[in-house]
C-alpha cells in the first residue's frame, strides 16, 4: 500500500485530471447561470406582477404613484446596503493594516560596506551634489605644515626666549 502512495503522478495524468476538473467546473458554472436566470424570473413574477393598464386615466395615475413609491423604497434600501458595504470594506482595510502593523515588517540584516568619504557624501547629498574631498591629501598637507614650522623655530629659539622675557619685564614694570 505504501508503494501506491509513494509513486509520483505523471505529467500527462496530472494534465488530464486538471482538464476533467476544469470541464466539470465549467458545466457547474453554466448550470448556476441558468438557475440564476430562472430564479430571477420567478422572483420578478412573484413580486412584480404586470401592471393592469386597462382602465381609466385616474387608475393609471394611481398605479404610477404606487410604482414610484415602490421605486423610492427600493432605492433607499439599496443606498442603506451600499453604505453598509462601504463601511464593512473600510473596516476590512483597517484590519488588514492592523494585521500588517502587528506582524511587523521584517528588515533584512545589514551588511558592512566599505565606502569612501566621497561615496558617503554622494549618498547623503544626492547625485546632483558632487563634492570631491580628498581627506588624505589634506591630512598630508597639514602634517607638512606642522613639520615646516618647528624647523624655522628651532634656529631662533634663543631669540624667542629673549623676546618673551622682554615682554614679561614690560608687564612687570607697568
Amino acid at each position: 500500500m505504501s508503494d501506491l502512495h509513494s509513486k509520483k503522478m505523471t505529467s500527462s495524468r496530472r494534465h488530464h485530471l486538471k482538464s476533467l476538473i476544469l470541464s466539470t467546473a465549467a458545466t457547474w458554472i453554466a448550470k448556476e447561470k441558468q438557475e440564476l436566470v430562472v430564479t430571477k424570473q420567478n422572483y420578478m413574477a412573484e413580486h412584480c406582477p404586470k401592471p393592469n393598464t386597462s382602465g381609466d386615466h385616474s387608475a393609471l395615475i394611481e398605479t404610477c404613484k404606487k410604482l414610484h413609491a415602490l421605486i423610492d423604497k427600493v432605492d433607499e434600501e439599496r443606498y442603506d446596503m451600499e453604505v453598509k458595504v462601504t463601511k464593512a470594506d473600510k473596516e476590512i482595510e483597517d484590519l488588514k493594516i492592523k494585521v500588517i502593523d502587528l506582524a511587523g515588517v521584517k528588515k533584512p540584516a545589514l551588511k558592512r560596506v566599505r565606502m569612501s568619504a566621497d561615496a558617503m557624501l554622494k549618498a547623503l547629498l544626492g547625485s546632483k551634489h558632487t563634492v570631491n574631498l580628498d581627506l588624505r591629501a589634506n591630512l598630508k598637507q597639514v602634517k607638512k605644515e606642522v613639520k615646516e614650522e618647528p624647523a624655522e623655530a628651532l634656529g631662533d629659539w634663543r631669540k624667542n626666549i629673549e623676546e618673551k622675557t622682554d615682554r614679561k619685564k614690560m608687564f612687570e614694570t607697568s
